[in-house]
C-alpha cells in the first residue's frame, strides 16, 4: 500500500497545481498520517501500562530537562525554588511505580521506554532474560564519542562478550602477585594524607574540598593498572586530561550539548559547547594513544607492564593464530576500553568516596564508632589492609549503607531490548530502551526498614556479623554488572578506613549541610561540600 502512496505522490507532484491536485495531496497526507498511526498502535498494542504521552515530546522529558533548559524555560524565583527542592529522576521514575506498577512505559520523544522498578523484576529481566534486554540503545552523541565500541556502551554480541570476558580475567588478576593493587591504593592515600596535613599544618581548621585529592587518587590507581604509571597530583599533562574528562562529561550531560541526541548534525557546530566537546576528544585521544604507542614500541611479551601490555600480547596471539576479526581485538577497540576505565572508574568511585566522608560529617556517632573498631583491629601502627576485611564488620556496613542510600547510578546504564520479546505478560519491541531504577531496590519499603533512614546496623545481624543481602546490588545485575566491581570495593574500603585512621571529618560550623539529593549526571554525585580535617 505505501509503495502505491508513493507512486501516486510523485505523480501529483509532477501534474500542474490545480483543486484536485490539492485534494489528492489532502488525501495522501490524511492516508499516510492513518497509515503511520495504525503501524505504531499496532506496535504498541501490547506494552506495559504508563501515562499518555505527548504529541513529539513524550512524557519523559520532566524528568530529564537539562539545568541549562529548565532555568530558560522558568521564572528565576520558580528555578531557585525547584533547585532547592528538585525531584530527582530516580525518584520521580519511583513515585510513577506506585500509579502504574513495576513494570511500566514512557516515552522520550517517540523513543518507547520500560521502566524496572523493585529487585524481583529487575533481577528476572537482567538474568532469565539476558540475551534479549543485555543490549545497548544507539544514542547518538554517546555513539559519535565511542563509536559503539569499549565495555560500557558497546552493542551486546560476540565481540562485546569476548573482550568483556578478557577484561574481566585481567582485572581480577591485577590482585594478585607482582600485580597486586593494594600498594598502589595505599600509596594513592599517602598522597591524600600528606596534602591533608600540609594543609592543616599551614591553617588549621580551615575548610578543604576534597574532590581534587580523591579524584587524583582514584585516577592513579586506573592509571596504574592500565598505562602502568602514576602521576603526581600536580602533574600538569595529567591534571590537563582529569579536567578534560570531567569537563566532556559535564557538557554532555548539563549543556545543550545534549541536544546533539535529537540533531546529531549539532556536533560539527564550530563554535559553543559543541567546539569545546569535540576538542574535549581530539585531545583525549591524543593523550591515550600517544600512549598505547609508547606500550607497543616498547613491549616485551614475556614482562607485561599493566593493562595495556596485556592487551597487546593478546592482540599480537590472535594475529599469528589468523583469528578472524570478529574477535574485535584491535589497537582501537583497546583505546575506547581504556576510555571506559579511566571515565567510569573515575567518577563512580571518587563519587561514592565523597558520599561517604559526608555521611561520616552528618553522623559523627557513626563515624567515631567506625574509628574505634579501626583502632582495636588496626591499630595506629599500619595502614589498613584487604586483610582486616572480616575482622572490620561495622565498618564494612557503613561502607554498604552508604551505597544503599547513594547508589552513584541510579538508573544503570540503559539496556535495549534487541528483539521483540514476552515479558511477564507484555510484548516489548525490539528498540525498546529498558532502564532498571536501583534506586527503587534500595529504597523499597518491603525489604528495607526504614529505608530512606541511615543506619549501618542493618547489614549486622544479632552476633555483630556482616549481613550479605541478594537485593544490595550497587553494582547492578546480569551480564552487564559493572566490570571494575571487585577493583572498587577494594579502592573503597581501603581508602575508607585509611582516611578514618587518620582523620576527623566534620562540617564547618558557619556552612549548611549540603542538599542530600545529590546532582544527577553519569552517575549521582553529591553536592560540593567542602570539610573540616583533623588529624587523629
Amino acid at each position: 500500500m505505501e509503495t502505491g502512496l508513493r507512486q501516486l505522490w510523485q505523480e501529483v507532484r509532477l501534474s500542474p497545481l490545480s483543486s484536485v491536485n490539492i485534494a489528492t495531496v489532502g488525501v495522501f497526507l490524511v492516508v499516510f498520517c492513518l497509515l503511520r498511526h495504525y503501524s505504531r498502535t499496532r506496535r504498541f498494542l501490547n506494552i506495559p501500562p504508563g501515562p499518555t504521552p505527548l504529541p513529539i515530546v513524550g512524557n519523559f522529558g520532566s524528568l530529564f530537562v537539562p539545568p541549562f533548559i529548565k532555568k530558560l524555560l522558568t521564572p528565576r524565583g520558580e528555578y531557585e525554588k525547584s533547585k532547592a527542592n528538585p525531584l530527582s529522576p530516580q525518584v520521580g521514575l519511583m513515585q510513577l511505580s506506585r500509579l502504574y506498577g513495576n513494570l511500566y512505559s514512557i516515552f522520550v520523544g517517540s523513543q518507547l521506554t520500560v521502566v524496572l522498578t523493585g529487585y524481583e523484576i529487575i533481577r528476572d529481566a537482567m538474568t532469565n532474560y539476558a540475551e534479549v534486554f543485555s543490549d545497548r540503545p544507539d544514542i547518538p552523541l554517546i555513539s559519535m564519542l565511542t563509536k559503539r565500541k569499549g565495555i560500557v556502551f558497546a552493542p551486546y554480541g560476540p565481540v562485546w562478550r569476548k573482550q568483556r570476558r578478557f577484561c574481566h580475567t585481567t582485572l581480577r588478576n591485577f590482585g594478585l602477585g607482582k600485580l597486586s593493587l593494594e600498594p598502589c591504593i595505599q600509596e594513592g592515600f599517602a598522597m591524600v594524607k600528606a596534602e591533608l596535613l600540609r594543609r592543616n599544618q599551614e591553617a588549621a581548621g580551615s575548610d578543604v574540598d576534597l574532590t581534587p585529592f580523591i579524584s587524583n587518587a582514584v585516577s592513579n590507581v586506573i592509571s596504574s593498572i592500565s598505562l602502568g604509571r602514576r602521576f603526581h597530583h600536580q602533574d600538569e599533562e595529567f591534571r590537563t586530561q582529569l579536567n578534560l574528562m570531567a569537563h566532556g562529561l559535564e557538557i554532555s550531560v548539563n549543556s545543550p550539548a545534549i541536544l546533539i541526541n535529537i540533531f546529531p548534525w549539532l556536533y560539527y557546530l564550530p563554535f559553543g559547547v559543541f567546539r569545546q566537546l569535540r576538542r574535549v576528544e581530539k585531545d583525549i585521544t591524543a593523550f591515550l594513544k600517544k600512549i598505547i604507542a609508547q606500550h607497543r614500541a616498547t613491549l616485551d611479551p614475556e614482562n607485561p607492564r599493566d593493562f595495556i601490555d596485556i592487551y597487546l600480547v593478546e592482540l599480537l596471539a590472535q594475529q599469528e593464530a589468523a583469528v578472524s576479526e570478529e574477535s574485535g581485538f584491535s589497537e582501537e577497540y583497546l583505546f575506547f576500553i581504556i576510555g571506559d576505565l579511566f571515565i567510569a572508574g573515575t567518577d563512580t568511585t571518587t563519587n561514592t568516596i565523597l558520599w561517604m566522608v559526608l555521611y561520616m560529617c552528618l553522623y559523627p556517632e557513626v563515624q567515631e564508632k567506625v574509628q574505634q573498631e579501626i583502632n582495636a583491629v588496626v591499630g595506629s601502627g599500619r595502614l589498613p589492609s584487604l586483610t582486616d576485611k572480616g575482622t572490620l564488620p561495622y565498618t564494612e556496613a557503613t561502607i554498604m549503607e552508604v551505597q544503599r542510600m547513594t547508589v552513584v547510578v541510579p538508573l544503570s546504564i540503559p539496556h535495549m531490548a534487541s528483539k521483540t520479546t514476552e515479558f511477564r505478560g507484555y510484548t516489548i519491541p525490539k528498540g525498546t530502551v529498558i532502564i532498571p531504577n536501583l534506586w527503587s531496590v534500595h529504597r523499597d519499603p518491603t525489604v528495607w526498614e526504614n529505608p530512606d533512614d541511615f543506619n549501618p546496623s542493618r547489614f549486622l545481624d544479632e552476633q555483630g556479623q556482616l549481613l550479605r543481602k541478594e537485593y544490595f546490588i550497587p553494582f547492578g545485575i546480569g551480564r552487564r554488572v559493572c566490570m571494575g566491581e571487585q577493583l572498587a570495593k577494594m579502592e573503597l574500603f581501603l581508602m575508607f578506613t585509611s582516611l578514618m585512621q587518620a582523620f576527623t571529618f566534620r562540617l564547618p560550623d558557619e556552612h549548611q549541610p549540603p542538599p542530600m539529593h545529590g546532582r544527577f549526571g553519569l552517575t549521582l554525585a553529591p553536592c560540593p561540600y567542602k570539610v573540616c580535617v583533623t588529624p587523629r
